[in-house]
């Protein structure tokens, strides 16, 4: 079968590095990742089932891994060599009228350990303790893991403790926006409650705009500030529930104004009283503690990487820094389908299901703009990188046979 295959080459990442600090979206052409002739993933054991992807989405951590910027902290948690991708809507091999998306977090069911950990037997599988252990080979997600493949190729394999049907209301584009706005969900729910509070999401990329929209219908925030580099971005965010939206050096000006506070130096003496950071970058992250309140939360949603930062602020004003990875069961969001609530007997919302509802309801699959081909996977990768500035929000790989792309497929 066909697939974009990741291999361990450090000569080969070092290149991507140094093309990919040069143009965004570089490393695709001399990095590790290449087109590749490679046998189907086997079957690990009961439960697994195999998927052929429809569509499959390019997100911000695999630009990263491509371009040679993802932090060497994955390196015990990933197996090579990897298909990506994580972002998918597939049909079942054994049943090719059921559409899925799969939940790529790999926890102890998918990998064959009883009793599961603690994190996984309460259904908070992000925060498994076991993600390189077990009878599969380490990895923290399917499309970081030499035993499953991934979205990036004409099949993979996943647990059906990760499988989730797709109801027939979804287009394919609307399924394939459900893993990133699982992310968005568990953004926008690690805010805490925000009920008549001002909060600021920096970033409006895939991962900003899905935030904003959870923000808006799962959380009902008072005031919501959104930083938006480009036009179309800008558009987005208002569309999707953001009352303000600024550029990236307007963001302490808008907070300073909405929260009548004084600039003393680079922070405020008040603030925003939360910052869900969408971006993951060094200065976005300074933007946050820069303008958050006293005893106020930072969400860090976009993966960092390697930054420098002066915590000082942090520890002076006493400011939450909390990490949103992932997904699995979401506290105070409601009922679920059970009916039963957090606080009181019965399961908790799993952020996938919530996730489900929400890409229907706010028409999440208007955000894919482009589909290619997997062998054009660099000029994929390059307007995925470059996304913002040309008017776009979501690149996917089309891996439908070519009697059956619909005749409006762009790119």
């Amino acid at each position: 079968m066909k697939a974009l295959l990741f291999e361990r080459s450090l000569p080969r990442f070092a290149a991507a590095r140094v093309a990919g600090a040069w143009a965004p979206g570089g490393g695709a052409k001399v990095g590790p990742l290449h087109l590749a002739d490679v046998d189907p993933p086997e079957l690990p054991g009961p439960g697994w089932r195999r998927i052929t992807p429809i569509l499959s989405g390019i997100c911000g951590s695999d630009l990263a891994t491509v371009d040679g910027r993802s932090s060497r902290y994955f390196e015990p948690i990933v197996s090579f060599p990897f298909v990506p991708g994580h972002e998918l809507v597939g049909h079942l091999e054994d049943d090719p009228a059921a559409r899925v998306v799969i939940e790529p977090v790999l926890g102890c069911e998918a990998r064959g350990i009883f009793p599961p950990c603690d994190a996984c037997a309460v259904g908070d599988t992000g925060g498994c303790r076991h993600v390189a252990f077990g009878h599969i080979k380490p990895g923290l997600q399917t499309g970081f893991c030499a035993d499953t493949g991934g979205g990036w190729s004409s099949s993979l394999v996943a647990h059906e403790s990760q499988i989730h049907a797709v109801p027939e209301a979804l287009s394919d584009e609307d399924a394939v926006m459900v893993e990133p706005t699982a992310c968005g969900v568990h953004a926008a729910l690690a805010a805490g409650p925000v009920s008549d509070a001002t909060v600021a999401v920096l970033g409006a990329g895939t991962l900003g705009l899905t935030t904003l929209a959870a923000l808006r219908r799962l959380a009902l925030p008072g005031h919501v500030i959104a930083a938006a580099k480009h036009p179309e971005q800008r558009r987005w965010a208002r569309e999707l529930g953001a009352d303000e939206v600024v550029a990236p050096d307007g963001v302490a000006r808008a907070v300073r104004r909405q929260t009548r506070s004084m600039a003393a130096g680079p922070v405020l003496t008040g603030g925003a009283d939360v910052v869900i950071d969408c971006v993951g970058s060094a200065d976005s992250i300074a933007t946050a503690v820069a303008v958050v309140r006293p005893r106020g939360r930072v969400v860090l949603a976009g993966m960092p990487g390697v930054v420098r930062l002066d915590l000082t602020p942090l520890w002076h004003r006493e400011v939450q820094l909390v990490g949103a990875y992932a997904y699995g069961i979401e506290h105070g969001a409601g009922p679920d389908a059970s009916g039963s609530s957090p606080g009181r007997s019965g399961p908790l919302p799993r952020t996938f299901h919530l996730a489900l509802d929400l890409v229907g309801e706010a028409g999440l699959g208007r955000l894919v703009g482009a589909r290619y081909p997997l062998d054009r996977f660099t000029e994929a990768l390059t307007h995925a990188a470059e996304a913002g500035r040309r008017g776009t929000v979501k690149v996917v790989f089309d891996l439908r046979p070519e009697s059956r792309l619909p005749a409006w497929r762009s790119a």
